[in-house]
């Protein structure tokens, strides 16, 4: 898939509610829509306090080129996306986007197998989109802290659309719902079980080096949604720098945030 070119663009506030305890859904209307990819961000700029200069580098749920609409998810963790929540319908902003380089399609036939830590799940689901779209099935891996952070409303959604073919596993760290355990858990049992064509990853950067180290024992091409501390979102501050295996040093915002896992120094 090409990436589209980084422009600003306007956008407008249509929703902005609570999702889950600290995590809050934001719909919103932008000419992004019509460019952004599978695993590309966006960087918003936030008003109210002028001081803050930088932007909040934010993955997406889903776009719809048809209606301009982009749907997001973020959690409340500081000041920028305090001030995101306070956002309503009919405020307005701008965002610079799309940035990065998103999920590619797998190269290798069969089901391919997603897995989500925590907020993780917005550009898995994005990839699950992508993938649905081109007629790839999958299965997938969801894993939360405890029961109160599951989006069960996308999750409700994400089982309807994978019907009776796609298994979908929800674990928490604390057995408060669905499977007691690790999302890596989840994972080596099903990749025991059978083989997939690629795997696609995003969440702490603990989980994913866990999954993409199954990956690897199974011979699995894995994708892996990293996260960074992006300063601008295009390259410019050179901030938000990862370790290459190879050697050397690439920049999240630019030549990610989805690598290929064997490139990165976990």
């Amino acid at each position: 898939m090409s990436q589209g070119k980084v422009s600003q663009h306007a956008f407008d506030v249509l929703r902005n509610e609570p999702a889950a305890e600290g995590i809050w859904r934001l719909v919103i209307s932008s000419s992004v829509a019509a460019t952004i990819m599978p695993g590309q961000f966006m960087n918003l700029a936030v008003p109210g306090d002028g001081s803050h200069i930088l932007r909040i580098p934010l993955s997406f749920k889903c776009a719809n080129a048809d209606d301009s609409t982009v749907e997001l998810l973020y959690a409340v963790v500081g000041e920028g996306t305090k001030r995101l929540s306070l956002m309503r319908e009919g405020d307005s902003s701008v965002l610079t986007g799309p940035c990065g380089r998103g999920w590619w399609l797998p190269k290798n036939e069969g089901r391919a197998l997603l897995v989500a830590g925590g907020i993780g799940l917005q550009p898995i689901l994005a990839a699950a989109g992508m993938l649905a779209g081109e007629g790839v099935p999958y299965d997938m891996v969801v894993g939360v802290r405890t029961a109160s952070l599951l989006l069960h409303d996308d999750l409700d959604a994400m089982a309807s659309a994978m019907g009776e073919d796609g298994q979908l596993v929800i674990c928490t760290d604390d057995g408060s719902f669905g499977q007691h355990g690790f999302t890596t858990d989840a994972t080596q049992d099903l990749l025991d079980k059978q083989s997939y064509g690629q795997l696609y990853t995003c969440g702490a950067a603990l989980m994913m080096a866990g999954v993409a180290k199954i990956a690897a024992e199974h011979q699995l091409a894995c994708q892996a949604s990293l996260e960074r501390m992006m300063g601008c979102g295009f390259g410019a501050c050179s901030c938000c720098n990862v370790e290459l295996a190879s050697g050397g040093y690439a920049l999240c915002c630019q030549d990610g945030p989805v690598f290929d896992a064997t490139e990165v120094v976990w």
